[in-house]
């Protein structure tokens, strides 16, 4: 075996690492190298850090494109390559192609497109994205927007077996990246906008077969929820939710079409056997139509991956009036809390606050505004666990066809799905901002299987009194809840992030710009190049013939840019984005192209 493993190039013999008793044994070997990126987050804890350091504070500053790729696809480009050995996997938005690139030659060495429905496009609700792909034991794992769930021969292309997981039809769609946990492949799925029931579902690795489903609304047994052994932050303490926790909390039947989707990022304790994840919005966003907290939308949940039962969860916006899904990332991380050493989940939610709780029992531990313009509430009831809403930006208090005026953040929040990153060395973390505020106006609208179920009207535009742009880039103390440092920018930063162990952290702008400043003084911009279309990829970097390399697809598009990504020009068009985000068109257009830099 040793002289045939001698033969195989070195992206081949990557892939042909035995399985071993854990059934992800070798993907967390990959995670170990620098080399490779094999997750989309880089690792399990979803901190988007890399120990490489050949390029750094002194010498980015003369990074150079080492090569481009186009997907030949025109819609936005979330999300990021993997790379493994010698090989690069890159996705594109629908109809979701993959192609596997020899790093070597660039060469495509295989490529997949599946054949999907057209009409799976009106359905999805803020563009046509993919989060990207997931390996594990020679399988790229390719999540499709019409929900079927596709594993690949990461040598061939060749499809190993695949499994529905949704209904179009009743608006249930797929944009997230698949995760692969121990022996399972995890998903979630789309469709808060349409009435979807919210849910995770596990996967079996190796045949596709359901292991677990877990939804984010109705009775106990549907949400895996033990009454007695499943906790939640209950006056100032750690309690069992209760007998119908989330039946509660709803108007008859409305959980059914109740939301809370799933298509975030999701990241897993080892030690813990934990996956953590964010629900959606309540469906619909007029708030009138469904009083209650409407749990568990808009909820931090920690699952055994083995069987998906809930050990805790967090409801951070009860009762969202102001459509503030709850679905970005829970980044992992061992800080400093008030003088203590923590294992904490750190999730800076779309509704302006930071979460800081304890990872292992849930406990809240700091709850802050990571933008200072954040007004709908005054902050968050340490005791309660509930945000002090103010009564002045209360949609559901003002009334239906009620214009609600200057209320901030916007909908798609201080940060939605773009995702941060944490640096172990100086223990901070590195947050993409909306600087956005909104008028939100909801009306009455009754549920039609696969058809809208939006019920508001919204207009958005920057921040009110500040530098007149639409975005910051800062980072972030989670042990104290405090900004550190925030650099601005003209739009949203709707990219994910990246920082190394060189001293820099790096992001994309909605213009087309790669930028990357010192780590240490993210105001110090060290480099800044401009892609051929604006950016809401992910910044990743690998390794490969000991020569460091950084990359990002580029690609106009998600909500921020559905406006050029879609042709809309109704300002409230875009659930508002198309007004507020006009001006995009004077600097950039679509392209779907991945830009890779290194050093000369």
């Amino acid at each position: 075996m040793s002289v045939k493993m001698k033969q195989l190039p070195l992206w081949l013999a990557a892939l042909a690492v035995p399985g071993a008793a854990m059934a992800n044994a070798d993907l967390a070997k990959l995670i170990k190298d620098p080399k490779n990126w094999a997750m989309q987050a880089g690792n399990f804890e979803n901190q988007r850090y890399s120990t490489l350091n050949q390029i750094n504070k002194k010498n980015v500053k003369d990074l150079k494109v080492a090569w481009t790729f186009s997907t030949g696809v025109l819609r936005g480009h979330e999300g990021g390559p993997l790379v493994i050995g010698g090989m690069l996997f890159v996705h594109s938005p629908f109809p979701n192609k993959v192609f596997a690139i020899d790093l070597e030659t660039q060469k495509i060495v295989w490529k997949y497109e599946p054949k999907q429905d057209p009409s799976v496009i009106p359905v999805m609700c803020c563009d046509t994205v993919n989060r990207g792909l997931a390996y594990a034991e020679g399988k790229i794992l390719l999540q499709q927007a019409d929900t079927v769930l596709v594993a690949l021969d990461a040598k061939t292309g060749k499809k190993l077996w695949d499994v529905k997981n949704g209904d179009p039809k009743i608006g249930e769609t797929n944009t997230q990246a698949p995760h692969v946990f121990k022996d399972k492949v995890i998903t979630g799925i789309s469709g808060g906008e349409f009435g979807v029931r919210g849910r995770v579902t596990a996967y079996d690795l190796n045949t596709g077969k359901m292991v677990w489903k877990g939804y984010s609304t109705g009775p106990d047994a549907e949400m895996l929820m033990d009454p007695e052994k499943s906790m939640t932050w209950t006056n100032g303490k750690m309690a069992p939710v209760g007998k119908d926790s989330s039946l509660k909390t709803w108007q008859g039947d409305q959980w059914k079409i109740g939301g809370g989707t799933t298509w975030g990022w999701y990241s897993y304790d080892p030690q813990e056997n934990l996956m953590y994840y964010g629900s959606g919005n309540p469906s619909t966003w007029n708030p009138s139509q469904r009083p209650g907290d409407n749990k568990w939308s808009m909820t931090l949940w920690a699952r055994d991956v083995d069987t998906g039962k809930v050990r805790w969860v967090y409801q951070m916006t009860p009762h969202d009036e102001w459509d503030f899904d709850g679905v970005n990332e829970i980044i992992l991380a061992d800080i400093d809390v008030k003088g203590k050493k923590r294992k904490v989940a750190v999730h800076f939610d779309r509704n302006g606050f930071a979460y800081t709780l304890d990872r292992v029992t849930g406990e809240l531990l700091v709850a802050e505004k990571f933008d200072p313009k954040v007004n709908w509430a005054t902050h968050v009831d340490m005791n309660t666990g509930r945000p002090q809403v103010v009564a002045k930006y209360s949609t559901r208090q003002n009334g239906e066809d009620v214009n609600t005026k200057g209320i901030c953040p916007a909908a798609l929040g201080t940060k939605d799905q773009q995702p941060a990153s944490f640096n172990p060395k100086n223990g901070l973390f590195y947050v993409p901002t909306n600087h956005v505020c909104m008028d939100y106006e909801p009306f009455r609208v009754e549920y039609t299987a696969g058809q809208p179920y939006v019920g508001a009207t919204l207009s958005m535009y920057p921040a009110p009194g500040s530098h007149g742009g639409m975005g910051n880039f800062i980072t972030w103390d989670a042990g104290k809840g405090k900004i550190v440092q925030s650099k601005p920018e003209k739009f949203s930063v709707w990219s994910g992030t990246l920082v190394t162990a060189g001293g820099i952290a790096c992001y994309g702008t909605l213009e087309g710009y790669l930028k990357c400043v010192d780590a240490d003084d993210i105001t110090k911009e060290l480099y800044k190049f401009k892609t051929p279309s604006g950016i809401i990829g992910n910044v990743t970097t690998w390794e490969f013939k000991g020569k460091q390399f950084i990359g990002i697809l580029s690609g106009i598009g998600g909500w921020a840019g559905i406006g050029l990504a879609a042709g809309l020009e109704k300002s409230t068009d875009g659930l508002g984005a198309v007004g507020g985000y006009a001006e995009l068109a004077n600097y950039t257009e679509l392209g779907g192209v991945m830009t890779v830099f290194a050093l000369p």
